[in-house]
């Protein structure tokens, strides 16, 4: 659903860039919208300019439904873990200032060396 979600989004952002340059600026040099006085399109200046104002505030409004949207999936999916955790070799470190316990090894990898026999030397006084 997310990836459905997200092909929507993407196409929303898309069409809404396409609507802002399509929106003719202050000046009135730039708007491609054929919104001028020439032309002599279907629509006039003033209702062309109207489509173009509601078109970009419901394709607004729709993008940040998705947004929102795309952001709770996204948190919902997420399993909470440390970041701490996945740095420790030897599994979660404790914050507290203690050093994470360690587990011992097995008995049968533990080898204990024998004591080295040295012969008595008696000391001299």
């Amino acid at each position: 659903m997310a990836t459905v979600l997200l092909v929507i989004h993407l196409m929303i952002a898309v069409a809404l860039i396409v609507m802002i340059l399509l929106q003719r600026s202050e000046g009135g040099a730039l708007g491609m919208g054929g919104g001028g006085g020439a032309g002599g399109g279907m629509m006039s200046g003033r209702s062309a300019a109207n489509l173009l104002t509601r078109s970009t505030a419901y394709l607004a409004a729709v993008f940040f439904a998705t947004s929102i949207t795309l952001a709770i999936l996204a948190k919902s999916d997420r399993n909470p873990a440390s970041i701490l955790d996945t740095l420790s070799p030897t599994g979660p470190v404790q914050t507290n200032g203690s050093k994470p316990a360690v587990p011992a090894p097995p008995a049968s990898s533990l080898i204990v060396p024998e004591k080295p026999s040295t012969p008595s030397v008696p000391k001299s006084n």
